[in-house]
């Protein structure tokens, strides 16, 4: 498999599509130039206020409407792999939506779709956060093959549950994590870069985060800190806040490296975690 350069898109968004689309083309732009060849986005890129219910307002039918189509042809005319962050798309049941990571191919094609699964809740002095109240949870989990590797996607509180990653490397090992995010700064800087840190030297793979990162229009803030880990837990890049991008080298001989030195897979006894389920 080939090494690939990957980058991380920081944004800030804002309420209108339009301008956060635009933010995006060009932070994008500027990632291509620098050499990137698969690119991921923040959660809500799109659209983004103080709870889920500006996106869902927002939100899509599936393979229909402008955003994807802009992911379709922003994708195809770069020629890169698009992780299009997370996107509202509509569901069956009014007033409800699900939190959505699409993956463009560099044909414009949609290679692979994940639905949330663990929906954020959250409670403190200022601040309340209720998803489920307008979100759906997906129901299965999602990685997929490329020419660079395996690839397992996840969005923002997905990250706290580590089982979700070990049922995605369960068929072969990841090459690579994907996880947007909208992290609050409460649970941010008590929380963010430990988790990330551990779910790549759990996996011995390499971890994509991408992140809204600032004082948001709505009054929302978020954390921030994109960043991309290498198989031994080592941060590569990080963005600490506001927009812009990071980029770092995906290398194989680097997985086959570390998981030579520690071979941690080989060392899993599932039929005993099974046993004590």
């Amino acid at each position: 498999m080939k090494n690939i350069r990957i980058a991380a898109i920081q944004m800030v968004s804002g309420c209108d599509v339009a301008r956060n689309l635009a933010d995006a083309a060009l932070l994008i732009a500027k990632a291509v130039d620098s050499g990137a060849e698969l690119i991921g986005l923040p959660e809500y890129f799109p659209v983004i206020g103080v709870d889920d219910s500006l996106p869902v307002a927002a939100s899509e039918p599936y393979e229909q409407g402008p955003i994807q189509d802009w992911l379709k042809e922003t994708a195809a005319r770069h020629g890169v792999w698009l992780l299009a962050g997370s996107i509202p798309l509509r569901s069956d049941v009014p007033g409800m939506a699900f939190n959505s990571t699409l993956v463009l191919n560099p044909r414009g094609e949609v290679a692979a779709r994940y639905d949330k699964i663990h929906l954020f809740s959250f409670t403190s002095d200022d601040e309340r956060y209720n998803e489920s109240a307008c979100i759906l949870p997906g129901q299965r989990e999602v990685a997929f093959d490329s020419p660079f590797g395996r690839i397992g996607l996840s969005i923002c509180y997905d990250l706290r549950f580590p089982e979700l990653y070990r049922v995605l490397a369960a068929p072969a090992p990841l090459d690579l994590i994907f996880l947007p995010a909208a992290f609050t700064r409460v649970t941010g800087r008590a929380h963010w870069e430990i988790l990330v840190r551990a779910r790549a030297i759990e996996n011995q793979c390499y971890l994509l985060t991408a992140a809204q990162g600032g004082e948001h229009e709505s009054g929302r803030r978020t954390y921030g800190n994109s960043m991309i880990i290498d198989p031994w837990g080592e941060i590569l890049a990080r963005r600490a806040t506001g927009k812009g991008f990071i980029m770092a080298e995906l290398d194989h001989q680097r997985i086959a490296e570390v998981r030579h030195r520690l071979p941690a897979f080989s060392h899993r006894k599932d039929l005993a975690y099974c046993a004590r389920a």
